[in-house]
């Protein structure tokens, strides 16, 4: 089991900046893959972002590209989500999910295991 706890949400102002964090305990491997989703009211959950825990890759939505980075911090096992530029269509819960994918690509939700219990983005205009 893999326990995740996000922090770092928040009301900001459209045009500004927020770094949401993710740290991970229990059993944790390198060979997992840690990522954001988020799910704005009466919507799907989306796919933001994600990286391999193992080389680091990185994998991004189009509608985040630019303007997110996620990053991690391997001594805490920890990722970071720094989000710039943002608008309200960024607005929603932001959840943070681990897992092992097991074949399926960074950005499928099926391919985590593990969710936090999710951290609250607002933008206003």
């Amino acid at each position: 089991q893999v326990q995740l706890v996000e922090s770092g949400g928040g009301l900001v102002q459209a045009g500004g900046s927020l770094r949401l964090s993710c740290v991970a305990s229990g059993r944790f491997y390198s060979t997992y893959a840690m990522g954001w989703f988020r799910q704005a009211p009466g919507k799907e959950r989306e796919f933001v972002a994600a990286i391999r825990w193992s080389g680091g890759s990185t994998y991004y939505s189009d509608s985040v590209k630019g303007r997110f980075t996620i990053s991690r911090d391997n001594a805490k096992v920890m990722v970071h989500l720094q989000m710039n530029s943002l608008q309200a269509a960024d607005a929603a819960v932001y959840y943070c999910a681990a897992g092992p994918l097991s074949g399926r690509p960074l950005g499928a939700a099926d391919g985590y295991y593990y969710w936090g219990q999710g951290t609250q983005v607002t933008v206003s205009s």
